[in-house]
């Protein structure tokens, strides 16, 4: 701990030398943050470090910065920052040098900055109520004030913040506390307004549907208006896509707008509080927190890497504490623009991010083949790299090499993937087998009929149906054949139960276990696009423990509620028929597990409807039970329904409480005891 101490002070004293004289601090300590990714099952996990922090910018020549809002790097490396507390724009490189310092007398608080291809200089001037445009000389090119269209809105301020511009010169502007979208302003006739872009949706839930319908003018004007969110930022990329992060809206943080606004990404992760956005150069784009979090995605919002965080007070480089820009330039470094300590933080690929950057662009080119080399470099430094994996198994299936497709799907996770390589194989296991299977069905049943017409004549299955006779006879057997009998028909099978004494503890504890065996081995063997569960994860212990304490509560429940409801059915009778309801999933359930090792997600219906089968079956059978059994109306059997689940929920709190209470109990005596050992030691 000491040592550590001593190197983060050795860093503090090297930083004041440099930055007094050069204004650029060199780093080439271990990174103060570590790198996750999400694996295929949507949980974090951490993963080689991706970005390195290179080094930091605080002054450029002998300017320094003072709250800057925004940053733009040009293609030819400069960098542009609106310094908005100097009210001016700083062009600058990479290494410090200052170039130009644009916009002094004229800016006023400049909170937005972009820079096109022909070199001319945007800035959104919050204060000043306008867009300047800048030649690379400084000069004031045009000047975009409020638009004048009443389709704008006479009652809303222009109050430019951010913005960016495409190839043809139209604007895309967002505006402080305008909910109505993104400005898009053309160039022409001094700037025509040409309608709103981008515009976030109101959340809606049903609660306050409800509420504002059954409310009166004045309840409804004394509500909180539901209104859409106003855009945070916004970027563009080489193919004219806005980009656009927005807070509170979770998986729609981020959005990749296309030429109607559309949204073309689907995230997987987001960040409660999104700063800035920029494209990448490999199709792929990056995200920052104000917190200094740094997303990178692919272009179908896949989450590749984050890093990075808010610095404790520590000022340790590459940490961040109001990021308010994120750029990233030819080599693919990363620039991130704290507001607060008036600096910029660069942050370097690492060899792993470079070869996945590279594999992203060769695939994005349909050099799929040339992609596996990087890919395999890749996976030699972190084979469960589920990313990596599934890009490998992409490029096997462009090659038609559907069984290592497959295999790479399987441990990516990737469901549609594994799909579409499973479709081709099982094509091909049809082709090549599709008569031998005629054969053999045609076999088989050509031997059923042979037995059958054997039997009829010579009685060669006497023995087997004598036996089988006798063991019908046997009360367990029977009970057990009266569960499919019950499942048929319900109404008389509860009348069994209740009249006929076919209530049991054996028939259906035995029904029961095969539930349990059932269960199992479909959550854990089921085919591969139907596991909701993670590899190599078993809970068998848990599960049974599960199903056997539901059912008891179930059990017990519903007796106390049918008891006190003078109700007729005894626990065996209560629980003969809720082991008997669970008769169709004992029978369907092989059907669905088959069906699970055959299907592609094409045909996953067909699993769907067996189970909304069974499962309305299993329902249909424990009520029509528990109304016969007990002799109620349908009245009576729904408010007992009603009374058993609010003694299951009572019953579930009760054991929460005495849970709770007896962990702290025992918290409570383990604390004494150690306290004892400690002293008994001295």
């Amino acid at each position: 701990m000491k040592k550590y101490f001593i190197r983060i002070s050795a860093v503090f004293l090297t930083a004041l030398v440099l930055v007094s004289g050069l204004g650029v601090l060199t780093v080439h300590a271990e990174a103060p943050y570590r790198t996750y990714t999400v694996d295929g099952y949507g949980y974090f996990q951490e993963t080689q470090t991706a970005y390195l922090a290179h080094e930091t910018i605080v002054k450029f020549g002998d300017e320094f910065l003072n709250a800057p809002g925004d940053m733009c790097i040009a293609d030819d490396g400069k960098i542009y920052i609106a310094d908005t507390g100097n009210a001016r724009i700083i062009v600058g490189s990479t290494d410090g040098e200052l170039y130009n310092i644009i916009g002094e007398g004229t800016l006023v608080t400049p909170r937005g900055v972009f820079v096109t291809d022909n070199g001319h200089i945007y800035v959104a001037d919050r204060d000043a109520g306008a867009v300047f445009e800048f030649d690379a000389s400084g000069n004031v090119l045009n000047t975009y004030t409020k638009p004048q269209s009443p389709l704008y809105g006479d009652a809303l301020s222009f109050l430019p913040i951010k913005l960016v511009v495409n190839d043809a010169g139209v604007m895309y502007i967002i505006c402080e506390s305008n909910t109505n979208g993104i400005v898009e302003i053309s160039p022409t006739d001094g700037g025509t307004f040409l309608g709103y872009f981008g515009t976030n949706y109101a959340s809606r839930d049903l609660l306050t549907i409800i509420r504002r319908a059954i409310s009166t003018d004045a309840q409804r004007a004394k509500m909180v208006s539901n209104i859409p969110s106003t855009p945070g930022n916004l970027a563009i990329d080489k193919k004219g896509l806005i980009y656009t992060v927005t807070r509170g809206e979770k998986y729609e943080t981020l959005k990749r707008l296309n030429i109607a606004g559309s949204n073309l990404i689907d995230p997987d992760a987001y960040d409660v509080v999104p700063a800035a956005v920029a494209a990448g150069n490999h199709d792929n784009v990056y995200m920052a927190s104000q917190q200094g979090y740094i997303y990178e995605m692919n272009n179908e919002g896949e989450l590749l890497y984050v890093f990075g965080g808010l610095d404790d007070g520590t000022q340790r480089v590459g940490l961040s504490t109001m990021v308010t820009s994120i750029q990233v330039d030819a080599q693919d470094c990363i620039y991130i623009l704290d507001s607060d300590k008036s600096q910029i933080q660069v942050y370097e690929p690492s060899e792993f991010t470079n070869l996945l950057h590279e594999a992203l662009y060769l695939y994005s080119k349909g050099r799929y083949t040339e992609s596996k080399e990087p890919l395999t470099k890749v996976l030699e430094m972190n084979s469960m790299f589920d990313y990596a994996n599934k890009a490998m198994g992409r490029a096997y299936f462009q090659e038609e090499n559907y069984e290592e497709a497959l295999r790479y799907a399987r441990l990516s996770k990737d469901y549609e993937g594994y799909s579409d390589a499973f479709w081709e194989i099982r094509n091909q296991w049809l082709k090549h087998n599709i008569v031998t299977a005629l054969f053999v069905i045609v076999a088989l049943y050509i031997i059923f009929k042979v037995v059958k017409y054997l039997d009829r004549k010579k009685g060669i299955l006497s023995g087997l149906k004598e036996w089988w006779e006798k063991a019908k006879k046997n009360r367990v057997v029977n009970n057990l054949l009266y569960a499919k009998y019950f499942m048929k028909h319900p109404v008389d099978g509860s009348y069994g139960i209740a009249r006929e004494n076919r209530a049991s503890w054996a028939a259906p504890s035995i029904l029961l276990v095969i539930f349990m065996l059932e269960y199992i081995i479909d959550k854990y063997l089921c085919g591969f696009l139907q596991k909701n569960v993670r590899e190599g994860r078993y809970e068998i212990l848990s599960d049974v423990g599960t199903v056997v304490i539901v059912l008891a509560a179930i059990t017990a429940c519903n007796y106390l509620v049918c008891t006190i409801n003078e109700g007729e059915g005894t626990v065996k009778k209560i629980y003969t028929y809720f082991c008997y309801s669970l008769m169709p999933y004992i029978m369907l359930t092989p059907v669905s597990f088959i069906l699970s090792h055959v299907v592609t997600n094409n045909e996953q219906f067909l699993i769907t409807l067996v189970e909304v089968i069974m499962l309305g079956w299993v329902a249909v059978l424990a009520v029509l039970a528990m109304k016969e059994v007990n002799n109620y109306t349908a009245g009576e059997t729904f408010k007992v329904i009603c009374l058993t689940i609010f003694t299951i929920l009572i019953l579930t709190l009760i054991v929460f409480v005495v849970y709770v209470l007896w962990a702290q109990v025992f918290e409570f005596i383990s604390a004494i005891f150690g306290e004892v050992v400690y002293r008994l030691g001295y």
